[in-house]
Parts: structure tokens; C-alpha cells; sequence
């Protein structure tokens, strides 16, 4: 095995031990064997099922912690929505949003559908609401075309929801964002796709001009994380965040995963 791809095995090992402590070893097994069961067999004979038992528990959301807690607890036919967030910086994420009345919503990197979940809750009822993922991404993307139903579902009232599986950084997926969005700027942008400094950097670059002047921009995983990871969202952090208003949201720097970096544009 190459020496660069035995870094990036210790650091997801690293990683993976930082999410072990907060959430407990037995619930981070139980979500990799869930996850594997549904991409395997269970969404061919639980997707329909799932959507069902889904819609019918959403409907009693209320609040914005009920819906993390929905989202966190969410299991059916080995099918789980559990966001790769800590309840309390999510927590506090999802009410900038809230307060935003978001009508446009872009999130880059979508994986489970967790956050995509979250951010239809919050949203403007008749919100349009576009999730960019690259299948295969290294960061946590790459979620099956049989996801797509149950994704599409989250919408609530009146809401769209856009799915695009492609890669951020290519012009073309650009252009097709610009289309859906039709001459209208975004409310508040997700960026949590590539992880690399230049990753996270380029998807910065390129879609934060659509955002509107009062919009909001997020970056997930603006923790310090292991070198080996080769998550330097916190680099490119450290760098942005001195030209704008922003918050912060980190239960502990020194926690090794996740983080929540919020501008204010």
C-alpha cells in the first residue's frame, strides 16, 4: 500500500476513534453496518415502505430540535437519515436558518441526507432546495440512485427539491445551478463537499457569488481534524472568516471532527 494511502487510512482512523468518544462506539458500528445492509439489499425491498413511515413520523415535527432528533433517530428497513453533526452546532445552524426564511438553499455534499433533511425543515415552505454531490466522493459523498425517491420526499408543502450528482468544481454543474436557480440569488449556501483546502476553496470561489447581499454561507468541519484526513476546511476558515461577520459553532476545537463556520455575507 502506497504511504500516502496509509495516511489517509490513520486519519479516517483517527477521525472515526473522535466520533467513537462522542457518540459511543456501538452506535458508530451500528450506523456502518445499517449503512452497508441498505446499499447492499435493504432499499430494494424497503424504499417504499421507508418513504411511507418516514412522511407519516415527519408530520409531527414541530420543533427544531424534534426534527434533529427525528433525523438523528430515523431508522427503517436499515435506511438511516443520522446527520454527520453534533446536535448542539447543528442546532444552533439550523436557527440562523430559520431566521433567514430561506426561499433558495444550496448544500454541497449531501451523503446520508441528514443535513438536506434538516435544511427542508427550516426553509421557506415553497423554498427551492438544491443538493450537489459527487458520487464516489472521498468526503463522505456518493449516495445510490435509490436514495433519490426517498431524498425528493423531504420537501415539505410546497418546497423543490433539486438533486445533482456531479462535481461542484466543473463549470458545467455551475451553469446548471444558475439555471435552476433562474436569475435569483441563494438565501443561504451549505459548503461541506470537498474537505481539501483548494477543495473547499474552489467551491467558496465559485458559488458564494450566488449568494445574496444578507445570505448566509456554512462550512461543515471546521474543527481541527488529524493531518491524515486531509480535511483542511479549518485552514481556508481561518483565512475567509477575517472578511466577514461570522459565528462559530464548536463544541470543542480539540474534538477532531465537525465544527461549524457560518459568514454572514
Amino acid at each position: 500500500m502506497a504511504l500516502n494511502s496509509i495516511q489517509k487510512v490513520k486519519g479516517k482512523v483517527k477521525e472515526g476513534i473522535g466520533l467513537a468518544k462522542k457518540q459511543g462506539m456501538l452506535k458508530l458500528t451500528k450506523d456502518a453496518c445499517q449503512y452497508c445492509f441498505w446499499e447492499s439489499i435493504g432499499h430494494r425491498i424497503g424504499l417504499p415502505l421507508a418513504i411511507r413511515k418516514f412522511k407519516a413520523k415527519e408530520q409531527k415535527i414541530k420543533t427544531v430540535d424534534e426534527a434533529i432528533d427525528f433525523a438523528i433517530g430515523f431508522n427503517y428497513a436499515g435506511l438511516s437519515i443520522r446527520p454527520g453533526q453534533f446536535k448542539n452546532e447543528i442546532s444552533q445552524l439550523l436557527k440562523v436558518v430559520e431566521k433567514l426564511n430561506a426561499s433558495r438553499v444550496m448544500e454541497i455534499g449531501t451523503a446520508k441526507g441528514g443535513t438536506l433533511f434538516l435544511f427542508c425543515q427550516v426553509s421557506n415552505p415553497a423554498a427551492k432546495i438544491i443538493s450537489a454531490d459527487l458520487p464516489g466522493g472521498k468526503f463522505g459523498g456518493g449516495y445510490s440512485n435509490s436514495k433519490n425517491k426517498l431524498y425528493k420526499a423531504f420537501a415539505k408543502a410546497n418546497q423543490e427539491i433539486i438533486l445533482i450528482r456531479k462535481n461542484t468544481h466543473d463549470v458545467s454543474t455551475f451553469e446548471e445551478v444558475k439555471n435552476v436557480l433562474d436569475g435569483q440569488n441563494l438565501d443561504f449556501l451549505f459548503i461541506d463537499g470537498d474537505h481539501t483546502y483548494e477543495g473547499v476553496k474552489k467551491d467558496f470561489e465559485m458559488y458564494s457569488p450566488l449568494v445574496r447581499k444578507g445570505g448566509v454561507i456554512a462550512f461543515h468541519d471546521i474543527a481541527n481534524h488529524p493531518v491524515q484526513s486531509e480535511c483542511e476546511v479549518n485552514k481556508f476558515w481561518e483565512e475567509i472568516k477575517k472578511c466577514y461577520k461570522f459565528d462559530e459553532f464548536v463544541n470543542d476545537w480539540q474534538q477532531g471532527t465537525y465544527g461549524i463556520g457560518v459568514l454572514y455575507v
